[in-house]
């Protein structure tokens, strides 16, 4: 990511301070934090923490603690009126809790030890702070959503979900996001119209072929073992053991696999579907370990959701007759219930890799798809363009 002149490349428009344009005053935080992280790295003496062969656990000495102490401090995960003794070396106490803030605010597990990863963030300079907060910017400078209508907002790098009613945040969650660098979920805005409780997954092309039919050729009773059914371009299930000739038709595509409702299905108990070219949906997952992983690049491309009951129980709340009870019921069934909804809600994927908080805490996560570095590099062009016709 380039990182040279810093100032010049945000908007005219955004160096004015102009009343904020999007939903939740995103714009107006963003700027009110980069004209902050802009005084801190000049303020910054930029010393870098020096690696260890293991990570630094508490109680540990660790050659680095004045400068933690004095980068923490500066960044506001340790109070500037914490003491130490001004020859310690010990990685302890308040320095450790500063370190867990310090690790929760940049997409990492907040374990207090000092690994690899956190010494990688930690040691990255201020001004590639300064530059994610003017990508960040300029993003929402561009009116992603309208907050006068319900909205679900989804944060790709962020690996997470907000909803948002009347101008307020009712729910958050984490998500998986489609695999880097191949399997990117698209950025894109689109409307929610329909929920399918219990539903069929249909395995794409791509997937049933590279990924199950070898499976399948491994082992026939593959199908029965994940509620595998192969069926023809009717819908009809083709019953009997997959044969020679069966496996053909699979890899061309002329049948298909798609797997049952129930508990081990890939949907989980519930999808929410969009229109969208990538035929890309969120929905639930039977697989709850991704979600303790703090990188969470994981899908083909689809989103999982960390809490797709309460996220069916907000978008069907003005729907009538949809009551909590009715939706449990409707997630413990065993055949597809589509509801298509009255009133359709904002489905916007976002990518901002510096999030700041209702609480002015600001959130820095990694670049996992590279669009910063794209949109770094327009920004630079459009400078250099404009700066040769003045």
């Amino acid at each position: 990511m380039a990182v040279l002149a810093f100032a010049c490349l945000v908007p005219e428009q955004a160096q004015e301070n102009p009343a904020p344009v999007v939903p939740m005053d995103d714009y107006d935080r963003t700027w009110n934090a980069l004209v902050r992280y802009r005084g801190l790295a000049a303020e910054d003496d930029g010393a870098v923490l020096p690696a260890t062969r293991k990570p630094v656990r508490p109680g540990d000495h660790y050659e680095g603690v004045p400068r933690l102490i004095r980068l923490l401090k500066l960044v506001d995960d340790l109070p500037s009126d914490a003491i130490f003794d001004d020859d310690s070396d010990l990685y302890e106490g308040a320095l450790v809790d500063a370190v867990q803030r310090f690790q929760s605010r940049h997409g990492l597990e907040p374990s207090g030890r000092i690994d690899e990863a956190t010494l990688a963030q930690l040691n990255t300079p201020l001004a590639v702070r300064v530059r994610q907060l003017e990508l960040a910017l300029e993003r929402w400078r561009h009116n992603p959503y309208d907050p006068s209508r319900p909205a679900i907002v989804l944060n790709l790098p962020e690996f997470r979900l907000r909803a948002f009613r009347e101008g307020n945040l009712d729910l958050e969650m984490k998500i998986v996001i489609g695999k880097a660098p191949e399997r990117k979920t698209p950025l894109l805005s689109s409307e929610l119209w329909a929920l399918v409780f219990c539903p069929y997954w249909k395995v794409p092309l791509r997937i049933q072929r590279e990924e199950l039919v070898p499976e399948i050729e491994e082992d026939s009773s593959y199908l029965s073992d994940h509620d595998l059914e192969m069926v023809n371009e009717h819908g009809v299930v083709v019953e009997g053991e997959p044969s020679a000739g069966m496996l053909a038709q699979l890899r061309a595509g002329t049948l298909h696999l798609r797997q049952t409702p129930g508990p081990k299905n890939s949907l989980g108990l519930v999808k929410f579907v969009f229109p969208n070219g990538d035929d890309v949906y969120m929905h639930d997952t039977p697989v709850r370990s991704a979600f303790y992983r703090s990188r969470r690049d994981l899908s083909h491309g689809c989103i999982r959701v960390e809490k797709a009951e309460e996220l069916a129980e907000w978008v069907l709340r003005d729907e009538p007759g949809w009551t909590p009870d009715r939706i449990t019921e409707a997630m413990q069934g065993s055949e597809p219930v589509a509801v298509k909804l009255t009133q359709h809600i904002q489905v916007v994927m976002m990518y901002v890799t510096a999030v700041v908080l209702a609480n002015g805490k600001v959130h820095f996560f990694d670049d996992v798809y590279g669009e910063d570095e794209v949109l770094d590099r327009k920004l630079v062009t459009a400078s250099r363009h404009d700066s040769r016709h003045e």
